[in-house]
């Protein structure tokens, strides 16, 4: 029997018909169905029987593998006490202490957590927090916001304005917010192929902002977000300088620097995050994803406190910031983040990631020289393979390679012509290597 044959045996096409699936290739994916059954540790099991290894640890969310038998007791039980509680108006003490301990592992320990239920709403948040911020101080005319090419920040009309993703903007421009303006990439493959790390070419890019500063003036910019490595662009890793560069700009001209760590929150790249990584500081910092192992949808913003502080003012009943939602510190979002930070300290799991970053870094640059490959590139526990696209046909070789190396048993994430890995924080060295030397396998299966 196979796997749709499982889904419904009466009617193939009735059972696949209703789902209109996300970021899917909805005809193709149809035409031969890929169903997860199950999910244990660094593995899913698929509908027809197969173990596959998740290279990108779900959507870049699942680091402390699937299933993990302290989460999902913490879930259980949390539905046992309290399923669901209101947060306007009320409150429930573990997502007050969430907070302090998400601000605390931030390094930030005297900021504040504003709660989302995801990635898009994170940035969406963080942008409202940066203009409304402005105008509470009295700089009502700080209303522009500078986003980057390429830069990926969710499916919100905020986070596509800001976005530089051409696929996800095009169809929406005229709902699109206004006064927004782009900072060109950082990926430029002549200077920056098969760079290890930081590529050491391009730090001077950032000086685009000081052009964009002289155009629309600072007095009408309110903030610049960008990712400090673009995981969803095909992990495109800033030029050495180049966000120290940006935050002595936005610093200089009172700009809010909002870092969107929703990939580089909690981890990936060996620190708690990306800012850590870097060692440069934002203003406002979004996250989602691995805050809670994906196990219930979670996200938020990361605030300094005296941006905070700048609308606790008036009198003290009425609302300082209208914006919030239904599911915001969902009970059983908090009580799985919990859980994950538990494990995650417990396990000592962000080291582990540091100390799996080399081993990941000198497999995945073995592949040089594979055929298709025109570009590899590589930061913390992530890395990207670009492949030389078919003529006429962008992305096509991806998905033949994707398919290839799905039948061997690894499962990668694709993106144009991009494949991104970026494992379990509990794989091992083993599982690490094996996956390299499946992508291999699947590379020299792929015709020229």
């Amino acid at each position: 029997m196979n796997a749709v044959s499982q889904l419904h045996p009466d009617n193939h096409e009735a059972a696949l018909r209703a789902w209109w699936m996300p970021f899917t290739h909805n005809r193709y994916f149809k035409s031969a169905p890929r169903l997860i059954e199950s999910a244990k540790g660094c593995y899913f099991t698929l509908a027809d029987g197969r173990r596959v290894f998740d290279c990108l640890s779900g959507l870049w969310c699942s680091p402390v593998g699937h299933s993990h038998p302290r989460i999902v007791e913490a879930v259980k039980r949390q539905l046992d006490t309290l399923d669901y509680a209101p947060s306007f108006q009320m409150g429930h003490e573990p997502a007050f202490r969430l907070a302090t301990r998400i601000a605390a592992l931030a390094n930030r320990a005297e900021d504040r957590v504003f709660f989302t239920n995801s990635g898009s709403e994170a940035v969406d948040t963080a942008l409202k927090i940066a203009v409304a911020y402005h105008r509470v101080r009295g700089e009502a005319s700080r209303t522009r916001i500078i986003g980057r090419e390429r830069g990926y920040h969710g499916v919100g009309m905020g986070g596509i304005s800001v976005g530089g993703m051409v696929s996800n903007r095009k169809m929406f421009s005229s709902l699109m917010i206004p006064g927004v303006d782009h900072l060109p990439h950082t990926y430029n493959p002549a200077e920056m192929a098969f760079s290890r790390g930081q590529p050491a070419w391009g730090a001077h890019l950032a000086d685009e902002l000081e052009r964009l500063v002289a155009l629309h003036d600072a007095s009408t910019i309110a903030a610049v977000i960008v990712e400090p490595m673009s995981g969803s662009g095909g992990v495109i890793v800033p030029p050495k300088g180049y966000l120290e560069r940006l935050r002595e700009i936005c610093t200089k001209h009172g700009i809010l620097l909002i870092f969107d760590e929703v990939i580089t929150g909690f981890g990936r790249l060996g620190t708690p995050f990306g800012a850590d990584f870097f060692g440069v500081r934002a203003d406002l910092t979004t996250f989602a994803k691995a805050v809670n192992n994906a196990t219930v949808p979670l996200g938020g913003v990361i605030a300094r406190d005296d941006l905070y502080q700048s609308f606790m003012t008036g009198p003290a009943h009425m609302i300082e910031f209208f914006h919030g939602y239904t599911y915001s510190a969902h009970p059983l979002a908090v009580a799985a983040a919990h859980a994950t930070m538990d494990v995650m300290a417990d396990e000592k799991l962000i080291a582990r990631a540091a100390e799996l970053a080399p081993l990941l870094e000198q497999a995945i640059h073995s592949l040089r020289g594979e055929p298709h490959v025109i570009d590899i590139r590589n930061i913390g526990l992530a890395a990207a393979i670009e492949l030389a696209p078919i003529a006429g046909q962008p992305g096509l070789r991806a998905i033949r390679v994707f398919e290839k190396a799905l039948d061997d048993g690894f499962m990668l994430r694709f993106s144009g012509d991009v494949l991104a890995v970026a494992p379990p924080f509990v794989s091992t060295v083993a599982e690490v290597e094996a996956m390299v030397e499946g992508i291999r396998r699947a590379l020299r299966a792929v015709p020229a």
